[in-house]
């Protein structure tokens, strides 16, 4: 349900298989290792990735899949996440969640008998680093000792599953984050203690110099999450100065490094939020300039199909029938 729930070797198999499977599809092989299979997608929040990636990762490998949003059903309101998981369990092979509360998707796991896969909660987002470490392992052939900065809101899942996964799979992670909006201190502390075993060198920073110095990648997320939109101009004024440009790029003290975002990004006007930034605060971009997003060393849209083809390795692996 979240990343340490699995092993480190757990998490390695999944970002080989997905290699695999990406090379072979490629080639046109084809992996038909859920044929028969039916899987529900529960997505209590909007998504574009993860629901085309489920989508067609589970098609691709020959399942049917029937997509159930807040309004298809009465999860913990007119029913209990229980009886849900149940029944869903009784009729399905799988289910994904994607929505607030981390309790819900480890219910839906304990009362369903199925697998039963995190596809996002405010806490975590497990989908989302097997698809970041598939793209840092094709950039440099290893995410073992590479060092991979997150710039800006520290607090949100993808800063959390980074630092942990990170320090789980033997790469450096570094938080670049003003102070109000770093890690959760219990967070952290898994990671530390992680770290202590893996020989990861993680590092929690306001610091700019001190945070990019040595990154191979540098990763960003939108300042404004899903339900936090009335925070947009405080979180400006906080954030502002964590702005992923070509300066900071450079502060890495390494020309080799790539750019990774998880997506939507706000790097222009063409979308309301960029237009609204625009016309508060005059930027034409918000977490990350355009220059850098559309620049050579942006690895955005190989992450985003990674998302495709680390969810095939995850549902094949845990539902399907692999030999």
């Amino acid at each position: 349900m979240k990343e340490v729930d699995f092993s480190k070797d757990d998490l390695e198999v999944l970002i080989d298989l997905a290699d695999d499977l990406k090379t072979k599809e490629k080639h046109g092989i084809p992996q038909r290792f859920m044929s028969g299979k039916h899987i529900a997608l529960i997505f209590e929040k909007q998504s574009t990735r993860t629901r085309s990636a489920f989508t067609v990762a589970a098609t691709k490998l020959g399942a049917n899949v029937e997509y159930l949003n807040k309004n298809d059903i009465q999860l913990g309101s007119k029913e209990s996440v229980e009886d849900t998981a149940k029944v869903l369990g009784r009729m399905f092979d799988g289910i994904a969640y994607r929505g607030s509360e981390q309790s819900t998707v480890e219910a839906l796991g304990e009362y369903s008998d199925i697998p039963v896969w995190n596809a996002l909660t405010d806490d975590w987002h497990p989908t989302q680093m097997l698809a970041d470490f598939l793209t840092i392992k094709e950039n440099f052939g290893t995410y073992e000792g590479k060092t991979i900065t997150f710039v800006g809101d520290g607090r949100n899942n993808v800063a959390h599953s980074l630092l942990v996964t990170g320090a789980m799979l033997g790469a450096n992670v570094h938080i670049l984050a003003p102070e109000s909006l770093q890690p959760a201190l219990s967070v952290q502390k898994m990671a530390y203690d992680i770290a202590e075993q893996s020989g990861s060198k993680l590092l929690v920073t306001a610091d700019k110099a001190e945070g990019m110095y040595g990154s191979d990648a540098v990763y960003t997320d939108v300042w404004v999450s899903m339900g936090e939109e009335d925070a947009f101009e405080e979180r400006f004024n906080l954030l502002s100065e964590y702005q992923v440009n070509q300066e900071l790029m450079d502060m890495s003290g390494n020309p080799d490094a790539i750019f990774l975002h998880c997506l939507p990004a706000i790097h222009d006007t063409a979308t309301d939020v960029g237009k609204l930034a625009y016309e508060k605060f005059g930027v034409n971009g918000m977490e990350v300039t355009d220059d850098v997003f559309r620049s050579p060393a942006s690895k955005v849209f190989d992450q985003a199909e990674n998302r495709m083809h680390t969810i095939k390795a995850l549902l094949a692996v845990t539902c399907g029938n692999v030999h």
